[in-house]
């Protein structure tokens, strides 16, 4: 009977001890399928910051057009066979633009723009032409000086010194002179203009310019016409001194 019983009990034992290892080894299984089973985790998703390259472009395809350069005035050049004052434009190169000033300078110093101008014209005879080695010499007898624009200036004294009076500008296309080969040059007439307000006494400079023209005419047996491309008159000699007055 003991004998029976200890073999009860050596059974019910391993019974035991294979359930217990049964168990285990389905618990071990059952946690591995549910790791493998389990979704993985969704990737965060981050903001990409734009590089210094992108925000380069990006800035420069936002910026505007820059704005054209404002073009200086100049004078347009004339046609030879019908000349037009009316296209010249007159380039007041001792005057100082609003672009030009010195924010920092004193207004004295801001020279006044050029509101009006009165010109005079020297017009040969049809036909007949101012020859450059006739001219040259007159002109600079007469007080004017050449300058690197191209144009003949009558300045405050005989010497270059002092500002601009008034100017002498050919008359036809292209309006400069060539001071290297006046030889060569001729031109069918000349145009002498002087700019208001003036930086001289304003009736003094006008007298010296209508002389100047009265000279040039009486050498080459040229004609005085005024802004219209008339004949000079007394009458509209008078409407430049009035003219002038008011600026004096």
């Amino acid at each position: 009977m003991a004998e029976d019983l200890r073999w009860v009990l050596i059974l019910i034992s391993a019974l035991v001890i294979g359930g217990l290892l049964i168990h285990g080894l389905w618990s071990v299984r059952k946690r591995a399928n549910g790791v493998d089973n389990k979704p993985a985790p969704k990737p965060e998703a981050h903001a990409v910051e734009p590089t210094a390259s992108a925000q380069h472009d990006a800035t420069a395809t936002t910026e505007s057009k820059p704005e054209s350069v404002r073009e200086e005035p100049s004078f347009s050049a004339l046609d030879d066979d019908e000349p037009n004052m009316g296209s010249f434009d007159i380039d007041e190169d001792d005057s100082t633009t609003d672009d030009n000033l010195d924010a920092d300078a004193p207004e004295q110093e801001q020279q006044a723009q050029p509101e009006d101008f009165v010109i005079i014209h020297v017009h040969m005879p049809e036909g007949l032409q101012m020859q450059g080695a006739k001219l040259l010499p007159l002109v600079l007898t007469l007080g004017f000086k050449y300058d690197d624009d191209g144009f003949f200036h009558r300045h405050e004294q005989t010497s270059g010194q002092g500002p601009v009076l008034f100017r002498m500008v050919n008359m036809y296309n292209p309006g400069t002179f060539d001071i290297d080969n006046m030889e060569q040059f001729a031109t069918a007439g000349v145009s002498l203009f002087m700019t208001l307000p003036n930086e001289g006494e304003a009736m003094s400079t006008f007298n010296m310019l209508h002389s100047a023209a009265k000279k040039l005419a009486d050498e080459f047996g040229a004609e005085l016409l005024d802004h219209k491309r008339e004949p000079l008159s007394v009458n509209t000699v008078r409407e430049y001194v009035e003219k002038v007055r008011e600026y004096a």
